[in-house]
């Protein structure tokens, strides 16, 4: 059987895309391997249909950490087994090229997002400027890939005259569980706890909003966000819940009452972006709101499961969560319409492009 090596800079617990991606081509018939880091606090891995590699770094941030990692990265793809490899976004892709150039194997780029125009690197100009470089050295040398929305394939293709599949990150496909809601209106952030995430409108718009707040993740603004929560004194709102490993957020989301899904305009990552909380709110049958930026205003357009608003300051937000509190037939409306959206937007149906991308590699 074929087998692939992904490479990823987390540690795997929390990576569904992956784990979806990875099982998927198991199935399929392909030998899978996905390799990411060893943390201090990295919990056991669970049993998975592939195999999963995590690498030690004695550094676990910035400079000296990508360079660390990439190397010992770029000696394990040189030093196993495998038909071809595959980066999942830039920060793993030199190590790929290399190995892939010394090797011959077919190299892929799964471009997640756009990670130039991440909010975190196009406000460090020199940060920035080496991504681009990066960027612009080893993108066109990867003439097979796919990234997950048109945005990101016009642009990519725009740059560097590459044309890459689209692979949405959607959920898998199940049943809409009516299960018991928290006792208390509770509104639900799920994903990396990052720069750009709209943290600093969401806190505030709390004050105004008879609901409970958890904030399911980790990430690079964490420490911010518990500043935020202690600056607009809703302690009592507010819960902060840490990383979650991938079962557990399934029953927690059920649960809460609606979603949130928003960031800040600046960077063109976040105003075109596509991410997998969208998702996987519909696929719990939780209403959410969206802000309205292109990509989820074209897929809301026609499914109509999500409230979008028109910017993310403070007020917008907390108007919005006090319709959804207070309007049932609104929200009622918005929960009939997941049910409806998950018949096609679901893993089952995605998985069919990705399956049949790596059957013309392999």
């Amino acid at each position: 059987m074929p087998r692939i090596i992904f490479t990823v800079t987390n540690d795997l617990s929390y990576d569904q895309r992956m784990q979806r991606i990875c099982t998927s081509l198991s199935n399929a018939g392909y030998q899978v391997v996905l390799v990411g880091r060893q943390l201090k606090k990295s919990k056991p891995l669970q049993a998975q249909p592939f195999t999963q590699k995590r690498l030690p770094c004695f550094f676990t941030k910035g400079f000296l950490f990508y360079a660390e990692y990439n190397l010992r990265l770029l000696f394990f793809l040189l030093f196993t087994k495998a038909n071809a490899l595959c980066a999942i976004d830039l920060d793993t892709i030199l190590p790929n090229y290399i190995a892939s150039f010394i090797t011959g194997k077919p190299r892929v780029y799964d471009a997640h997002e756009l990670f130039t125009e991440l909010i975190e690197v196009v406000t460090r100009p020199r940060v920035h400027k080496s991504w681009l470089a990066v960027e612009r050295f080893v993108v066109p040398r990867f003439q097979h890939g796919y990234t997950v929305n048109l945005f990101i394939k016009e642009e990519l293709k725009r740059r560097y005259q590459v044309d890459y599949q689209i692979v949405r990150n959607m959920p898998l496909k199940k049943e809409i569980t009516v299960l018991q809601k928290y006792p208390r209106f509770t509104v639900l952030y799920q994903g990396a706890v990052n720069e750009g995430r709209s943290f600093k409108t969401l806190i505030p718009a709390m004050q105004q909003v008879d609901a409970n707040l958890l904030i399911c993740g980790n990430g690079n603004y964490f420490t911010q966000v518990q500043n935020l929560i202690q600056q607009y004194g809703v302690e009592d709102k507010v819960t902060l819940m840490g990383a979650v490993l991938p079962n557990e957020l399934k029953n927690i989301t059920p649960k809460c009452h609606v979603g949130v899904t928003i960031f800040e305009s600046e960077g063109l990552n976040q105003y075109y972006s596509l991410a997998n909380r969208f998702f996987d709110y519909m696929m719990a049958g939780v209403p959410q709101i969206c802000a309205n930026y292109p990509e989820y205003a074209h897929i809301n357009n026609q499914y109509g499961f999500a409230y979008m608003i028109k910017d993310v300051q403070p007020q917008t937000i907390a108007t919005a969560l006090n319709n959804l509190l207070n309007d049932n037939v609104l929200y009622q409306q918005l929960q009939a319409n997941c049910t409806i959206a998950n018949e096609q937007l679901n893993w089952q149906q995605e998985e069919k492009t990705l399956i049949q991308f790596w059957n013309t590699i392999l």
